[in-house]
């Protein structure tokens, strides 16, 4: 059975799983629906109006997983274009006065610490940690297992397995080794990643030239994931913080 503070705000049409514990001045509204086993603490805001300039009334949503903690004061905004919705995957923690903007996309076990800020459609996949005061444009892609620290800005997406470097702008500092090896990553996968990372990163080749190589030496494995990530990507990856990688990489946000 659920416990709803009664001093909390549930608007009619929520959708509540079991076992869900909304904490005092909590809101959930109409257009959300919160998967079993979540804890909702004081002060969270769950599905109001996004923060867009050109929404319309609209039809619009917010679902969060099952075994997710939303801690106090957290923001998430309900998706702005009719029929579409801010998403957030199982087993994701959120801390205080953490946000997220419509229609943001977290894959399962992403932890979003205090005062991170995710704009509009940004894309963040499984796995992934995201420090304090971290600051990430509309419509950045942050690949599994990547590890983005405290106080940076990023505009550019990050690869999968990648650190940024914290304090600064869409600069990567290096793999999220321990991170890896805590998700049960094979010692083989790790190597594979790191030559893919050599190959992006470290080698004289341009971004192009990177993929190309990978797609010679790697038929599946962690670095096809990297592969595919970089390949998809529309605003240009993160670079390396020491110069090393794609001259053009860092053309702006």
């Amino acid at each position: 059975m659920s416990n709803i503070h009664p001093t909390a705000v549930i608007e009619d049409g929520a959708v509540i799983g079991r076992d869900v514990h909304v904490g005092p001045h909590a809101v959930v509204f109409r257009t959300v629906t919160i998967g079993p086993n979540c804890r909702i603490h004081a002060g969270a805001v769950i599905g109001d109006l996004p923060q867009d300039l050109a929404f319309q009334p609209a039809e619009t949503f917010v679902h969060i997983g099952a075994d997710c903690v939303i801690r106090e004061h957290v923001t998430i905004h309900r998706g702005t274009k009719p029929g579409t919705a801010t998403v957030v995957g199982d087993g994701c923690y959120l801390m205080a006065n953490s946000h997220l903007g419509h229609n943001v996309r977290l894959g399962t076990r992403v932890i979003v610490a205090n005062g991170a800020l995710l704009g509009g459609y940004v894309e963040v996949d499984d796995g992934v940690f995201i420090s304090g005061n971290v600051v990430i444009h509309q419509f950045v892609r942050v690949g599994r297992l990547a590890m983005l620290s405290g106080g940076c800005g990023i505009g550019k997406d990050v690869p999968p397995f990648c650190i940024t470097a914290g304090l600064e702008r869409n600069r990567i500092g290096g793999l999220n080794t321990i991170g890896m090896r805590r998700a049960g990553l094979s010692p083989a996968d790790r190597a594979q990643v790191q030559r893919a990372f050599a190959l992006l990163y470290r080698s004289q080749l341009n971004v192009s030239q990177a993929l190309e190589r990978m797609r010679q030496e790697f038929t599946n494995g962690p670095a096809v994931d990297i592969l595919n990530f970089v390949s998809a990507s529309r605003r240009g990856i993160c670079p390396m913080r020491d110069g090393h990688g794609d001259p053009e990489a860092d053309s702006g946000v």
